[in-house]
């Protein structure tokens, strides 16, 4: 089978906001790739940087450092001009379907809306636009009746609908999902999920899909990349990332997800200890607060990601000198 090519690449990203206590590392030095068709899942509790990270990709926030190459292109550079044309390819569905659509925008006036900044049509394009808008709302699965409703007067489900025909409306080929269905009733969620699945495969679209839900990343995602605190601490495919954990962090955000099976038994692990703060956080491990297996070198001592197997990148000192400790047995 042949392997697809990258389409997205992030290399030592950081993003830093200045507080009156000092810089607050948001995101700090993550790298990875996405390859075109994929799904790479980011999970993490809330205020690891999920969602700064997807913006700093797009430079809706502007990256403090680092660079963001997309099709082989370094987008740093672009200017603000510039980023606006590659906006045609790279959009975003926001978390809150409510928060993010004009509420005094119809169904039709908010689809339509990319096409008019991107100047694709203008006012005078009624027809087209129309005809377009209608295009879209039969792909994601709004009746025509709805067309000149607002807001205000949608359920979440159609609402979150209504963003990710605008999303689609350019043709993009790179979306960031930020949490697209926390927002949503459970059985909404499935409908919106199974949608965004029938839309990659139909039309080829990458997603870097932003989710605190590891049950829904399971099943979406190709890849999958654990965030703690601002940085990268493991990163897998999908299903090899949940047969074999290996960061502590990983294990005990898997242990907490509910098992439908009241007669099977899961051992939950309770993180102990005080969050590092994320302003000014200095050397060592950000998980060694709260790590059981926690030594005098975590505290001190930075660690990089190291593979562990194929694709399976973990950065901890113990999973590192138990990785060394095999090879050097296998030598």
């Amino acid at each position: 089978m042949e392997e697809r090519q990258e389409l997205l690449r992030v290399d030592h990203l950081k993003k830093y906001f200045q507080t009156p206590g000092g810089l607050l590392h948001a995101v700090d030095d993550v790298s990875f790739s996405i390859r075109r068709g994929e799904t790479l899942g980011v999970v993490g509790e809330s205020g690891c940087g999920k969602s700064t990270l997807g913006r700093a990709i797009l430079r809706l926030h502007e990256p403090t450092s680092g660079e963001i190459y997309f099709k082989g292109e370094n987008i740093r550079n672009r200017s603000r001009e510039k980023m606006k044309e590659l906006r045609r390819n790279m959009q975003i569905i926001f978390q809150d379907p409510f928060a993010s659509l004009n509420p005094r925008m119809t169904v039709s006036q908010a689809i339509a809306e990319p096409l008019l900044i991107q100047k694709i049509y203008t006012d005078r394009d009624k027809a087209q636009i129309a005809r377009l808008v209608r295009e879209m709302m039969d792909l994601v699965g709004l009746a025509p009746r709805l067309v000149n409703t607002y807001p205000h007067e949608l359920d979440g489900g159609r609402r979150q609908r209504i963003g990710i025909a605008r999303a689609l409306v350019l043709n993009p080929e790179f979306i960031v999902c930020d949490e697209p269905v926390s927002a949503l009733d459970v059985s909404i969620q499935a409908q919106i999920l199974n949608l965004m699945q029938d839309l990659q495969d139909k039309l080829g679209l990458t997603y870097l899909f932003i989710t605190h839900n590891l049950s829904v990343v399971k099943h979406l995602s190709d890849h999958i990349m654990v965030m703690y605190l601002g940085q990268m601490v493991e990163k897998a495919p999908a299903k090899q990332l949940f047969a074999n954990p290996q960061h502590p962090y990983t294990k005990a955000l898997l242990s907490a997800i509910p098992v439908p099976d009241p007669e099977f038994k899961t051992e939950r692990i309770i993180l102990q200890g005080e969050l590092t703060s994320p302003i000014n956080p200095g050397e060592g491990c950000r998980f060694a607060r709260r790590c059981i297996y926690a030594s005098e070198m975590c505290f001190k001592q930075n660690v990089a990601l190291k593979e562990v197997e194929k694709e399976h990148f973990v950065a901890c000192h113990l999973v590192e000198q138990a990785t060394d400790q095999e090879r050097r047995r296998e030598l």
